[in-house]
């Protein structure tokens, strides 16, 4: 889901943790060895964040914040905050090019420009998280 979170509204904050969880504890944080994403370049958009992007003439940048339960990709727009809220099990994150990572969630995708070695880092520490925190698939069990 995209949401506007520029304001501290608590049936927003509610809905958020309700899809990814609550923010990682202090201790959990420094286990992971951070949960927040350098400063991303996003290169290519779906419609709807295109949309909210074009409609001012600064650089299109990102983060990325690594939740319990999935993650949140926020960016800003005007003077608006927007975050598009990713459950792991939504989540497909696929490599295209060499320096370029694509985040998806249903009909909506982010491209991000990797051209440094830390946000290789990150996009696989995503995906170390996603695979140990999985729920179990029908292969599992046996």
């Amino acid at each position: 889901m995209l949401l506007n979170i520029s304001y501290n509204r608590p049936e927003i904050k509610e809905r958020i943790n309700k899809e990814v969880g609550s923010t990682f504890t202090l201790i959990e944080r420094i286990k992971l060895k951070g949960t927040g994403s350098p400063k991303l370049h996003i290169t290519s958009t779906s419609i709807e964040i295109h949309n909210l992007l074009i409609l001012d003439s600064s650089t299109n940048i990102c983060n990325i914040e690594l939740q319990p339960k999935g993650i949140i990709v926020m960016f800003r727009s005007l003077l608006e905050t927007y975050a598009l809220i990713i459950p792991y099990y939504k989540l497909n994150l696929y490599k295209g090019k060499s320096e370029e990572y694509s985040v998806y969630k249903d009909h909506y995708f982010i491209k991000i420009k990797a051209d440094n070695p830390s946000i290789h880092k990150f996009m696989m520490k995503i995906l170390d998280y996603k695979t140990d925190n999985a729920l179990p698939q029908i292969e599992d069990i046996r």
